[in-house]
């Protein structure tokens, strides 16, 4: 699966072959300074072993591990979560169910990956095997529909509006995302460059997880 604004989209024809104990090494001189590791990509999930042996490893050293996933790889997840692998995972849902073969062209079973793979970390997630799990969809002008479709698949669990960059498309801003969250009516994070990670809810934004403001101009003044 290849999304044109993927922001490594760089490295996705590049070759940067190395042993897993070699990236276990590049993640242990980091252990001091870092609490956790996020594998994502490309697609972290499609390396089946290697993904489990390097987050074996980060256990031992004591990380917390993460990993962003387009979902594709069901397998996987399902083994890093019986394994208690994984305390984190963002679930990346592209678009509508049905508008994946024209957006990314790809065929119905990849589709059936994905929607095998959200239903997977919402089990583990709400029965508490799965410490963490969002799912997260990347919005750009003129796609804006699709999100309340996927956030009823996204019931029960956190739900991310992130803003789309590529090129030279203008990026929605920060109240349109919120006008995006206020449609579907439920509480959301709201992801931007200019503002990050912010909490949003009935026109409150909650920052710091506890600074409860009306307006991101505040927000901004106190990040």
């Amino acid at each position: 699966m290849r999304c044109h604004y993927c922001h490594n989209a760089s490295i996705q024809t590049g070759e940067d072959l190395r042993d897993v104990e070699a990236v276990a090494d590049l993640i242990r001189s980091s252990r001091l300074v870092v609490s956790g590791v996020i594998f994502s990509g490309g697609e972290a999930t499609l390396q089946k072993q290697p993904l489990l042996e390097l987050a074996r490893a980060s256990k031992e050293m004591g990380l917390a591990v993460g990993v962003q996933t387009n979902g594709v790889f069901p397998g996987t997840l399902r083994a890093l979560i019986d394994e208690g692998l994984v305390d984190r995972i963002a679930l990346d849902i592209k678009a509508r169910w049905e508008h994946y073969h024209n957006l990314l062209k790809v065929k119905p079973e990849v589709v059936d990956k994905v929607k095998e793979s959200l239903e997977l970390c919402k089990e583990a997630f709400l029965n508490g095997t799965l410490p963490e799990f969002e799912v997260v969809t990347t919005i750009f002008p003129g796609k804006e529909d699709d999100v309340q479709y996927i956030a009823r698949e996204a019931e029960g669990v956190d739900f991310v509006l992130q803003q789309g960059v590529e090129g030279s498309i203008s990026p929605l801003t920060f109240e349109q995302l919120k006008q995006i969250a206020d449609k579907i009516g439920r509480g959301v994070k709201i992801r931007t460059r200019e503002d990050g990670e912010v909490a949003y809810e009935n026109n409150r934004i909650i920052i710091a997880d506890s600074i409860v403001l009306t307006d991101i101009m505040q927000a901004r003044r106190n990040l």
